[in-house]
């Protein structure tokens, strides 16, 4: 029922930038949040930033100042603005939509993932 998308990834150089986007469909009771965290091979899933709707936002100590997050609560959707990527931040970018009163209670969503590669 639930279902979110990412699009918006790519190849960019060291340096580039890219602008990431997501929308979710489906009913998410109490949705508070939606955000994104990234995954590459041998690594578990990190944390890089969510936004919330009362319009606050957090980042991760490693693009904070570089990437910037962006929500529509109304349409479902976020944003991640990616400035100044290095080499490391070459991964799948996940999605995530968190909701406070879902069938099962607490409960967060994910999409499939968009594959950001930077390379020179």
């Amino acid at each position: 029922q639930v279902q979110l998308v990412e699009s918006g990834g790519g190849l960019v150089r060291p340096g580039g930038s890219l602008r990431l986007s997501c929308v979710a469909s489906g009913k998410i009771g109490g949705l508070y949040a939606m955000g994104w965290y990234r995954q590459v091979v041998g690594r578990q899933r990190e944390f890089i930033a969510t936004s919330t709707n009362r319009d606050t936002t957090d980042y991760a100590d490693s693009v904070k100042g570089r990437f910037t997050i962006s929500g529509d609560f109304v349409n479902k959707t976020v944003y991640l603005q990616l400035n100044s990527l290095k080499l490391e931040g070459a991964a799948v970018y996940y999605c995530s939509a968190e909701g406070l009163r879902t069938n099962d209670g607490p409960r967060q969503y994910w999409g499939q993932g968009t594959q950001v590669t930077v390379s020179s």
